[in-house]
Formats: C-alpha cells, structure tokens, sequence
C-alpha cells in the first residue's frame, strides 16, 4: 500500500490543464529558430566562440543547439527576462553534463592504467610465489633426511621467507622448528663457536694474503650447505650414515627425539608449498577472468587531487540549473495567472455589456 496519497483531480485542475496545453505549439518552426538565435546575441551568447570553445573539449555544437530549442519550446519565453531565463538554464544544463563527462572521462582514464598494469602485477606476485613455493620444496626434500641437522644455508632461506612475509604465520614455528633442529651447541647464527672463529681467522688471513692456499679442515659438528647435500650419493643410508658420522655427539636417543620436529617441520614446509601453488593458481584464474564489477569500482575511485573540485563543479552547476528553473517557473505561473485574470475580467465584462 502506498504512503503517498493520491491527488485527485478537480475540475479547476483539470481546467488548468487544458488551458496549458493549448498554450503548447509544437516543434520550433523556422521562425523560432530566427528567434532563438537573435535572443542568443542579445544576451550575449557569441555562437562562432561557443562552437570553436565546445569543438575544442570534443563537444557537438548542435547538440546545445537542440538542448536549447527543446527548452525553449517548454518554457516559451515571451519576454526578455524570460528568453535569459531560457538560455541560462541551457548553459547550466549544459555544464552540468560536462561536469558528469569529466568525471566519467577521468574514472575511464584511471580504469584503462590500471587495467594495463595489473596484468603485470599478477604476473610479478605468480612469479613470487613460484619462487617461493620452490624454495620450500628444496628446503622439505633436505628436512626430509631422516638424520637431518639444519644447515646455515637452510636457516638463511627461512629467514629470508620470514622476513618477506610470505609464509605468514607458520614462518615463526617453522624457523623455530630449523632451530630445534640444529647440531648441539650451535647459535642462533647457524654456526657452533670453534667455525665461528675459524671463519674470523680465514677473512683475517684472506685480507693480509696469509696462508691463501691453506684450506681448513670441515668442522667435525658442522653440515655442508644444501648444494654440497646433493652432491652426496643418493642412497639414503648412505647419507645417514655419514651425517652419524659428522654428529658422533649425537646419540640414538637423541635422534629418536629430533624425528618428532624434523616431521612437523616436514609437513609444515609441504603444506606451504600446496597453499602457495593454490594462491597461485587462484591468481591464474583471476587474470583470465579479469575484475569483478566491485574491483573495478575500487580501482576506479576518485582519489586523484582534482576529485573534490570536480564534484563541486558538478553540484555548483545542479544548484544553478535548480535555481535557473524555479525562478522561469515562477514568471510562467504569474504571466499565466496574468492572463488568466485578464479573460476572466473580459468575460465579466463582456457579459455585462
């Protein structure tokens, strides 16, 4: 059911209606359009100017002209004011679907250079993840040795995951986990302290030529590096039996308990490389599919400087068009309610005679 009632027509209404439809005469003939231009030069409406100004911004002259005879057919200006009237809320119109033109032009501007750059930042973020998902494939074969011990360079992969920030929140539990794993009496750098100082000593002697050709003997507690491992044969219990070798320190029993972690942090690497195959392919489907209605709204939204003052221009010229309006209704209502009076006095007076 409507709130809004109705109005109902009474007979003075409907009077009044028909008064003003006869009032209506059709399209503008040649005359009118004489008429129409001379009223453009009284006001000072320079036509050769207007059409240069509007050919320039891309515009159709014809197309105010058309604007213009359409609003002088519903108004039908019979005086000057009202002529100025008339022009002046052709131009405000005018203005404001150049003002709507401006904003859709820019929004279409902004929509085509982010369109041609997103391509190439899903391109970059796909590539990232392969990258990373290749990395942490490399990094859960080498955890996958039953005897494993974390390697510097392994605990460097995992830091540099960590600080790009794309593992997230399994990085802090999977570097704490290549921590755990670590050879008995290492530091937090990877290194235990007797290869720390070797490493101080060979930089010193590097930098002074001393001894250059002399290399040291591989720490009895410390891995090689994840491209030494695979040079390594490949039959595992070969590689285990060397690294029981490498960690005489390390007990049975103490490799029993590192089996616990060294498989947690197994499984945590595999599932970062499903998760980041998955975001992956996701980011595939995306680029062919391209964006949604609401994506392409948030793309496009006016954040550029000149956004406030476009749409200030936008409501400055609806308010003029607004007050341009009331103010031609309001002389057509008194000339109408002039006339009016003057055929009803004639009537009076006609039928007193």
């Amino acid at each position: 059911m409507s709130l809004r009632k109705k109005q109902t027509m009474t007979p003075e209404k409907i009077s009044a209606n028909r008064r003003n439809g006869r009032r209506s005469h059709g399209p503008s003939p040649p005359e009118g359009r004489e008429r129409i231009r001379a009223a453009l030069l009284r006001h000072g409406f320079d036509l050769q100017a207007e059409e240069v100004a509007m050919r320039a911004l891309g515009e159709n002259p014809a197309d105010f002209q058309e604007l213009l005879e359409a609003l002088w057919e519903t108004y039908r200006p019979t005086d000057a004011a009202q002529e100025g009237l008339v022009i002046r809320l052709a131009r405000a119109t005018w203005l404001l679907n150049r003002a709507d033109r401006m904003q859709e032009g820019y929004a279409l501007r902004q929509a085509r250079e982010v369109n041609s750059g997103r391509q190439d930042r899903l391109h970059a973020r796909m590539m990232r993840l392969k990258m990373t998902a290749e990395s942490l494939e490399r990094l859960a074969q080498a955890v996958a040795r039953k005897h494993y011990v974390t390697t510097p360079v392994d605990l460097e992969k995992m830091k540099n995951l960590h600080q790009e920030g794309v593992v997230k929140e399994m990085a802090d539990i999977a570097l704490a986990l290549f921590y755990q794993l670590q050879a008995p009496g290492t530091g937090e750098d990877g290194l235990d302290p007797m290869e720390s100082a070797r490493r101080v000593v060979a930089q010193v002697k590097e930098i002074f030529g001393i001894g250059t050709k002399a290399a040291f003997p591989p720490p009895s507690k410390v891995t090689p590096d994840s491209s030494q491992v695979e040079e390594d044969p490949q039959d595992a219990n070969v590689a285990e039996e060397k690294n029981d070798q490498r960690y005489p320190s390390i007990t049975a029993a103490e490799w029993e308990a590192r089996e616990r972690p060294r498989q947690l942090l197994e499984n945590i690497l595999r599932r970062q490389v499903e998760i980041c195959e998955e975001q992956r392919k996701a980011l595939l489907r995306e680029s062919v599919k391209g964006p949604s209605p609401y994506e392409r709204a948030a793309e496009i939204a006016p954040t550029h400087p000149n956004a406030l003052l476009m749409r200030r221009t936008q409501d400055s010229c609806f308010r003029e068009v607004r007050r341009v309006t009331n103010l031609l209704l309001k002389l057509k209502r008194y000339e109408w309610k002039t006339k009016d009076r003057e055929q009803d006095d004639e009537k009076v007076g006609g039928g007193d005679i």
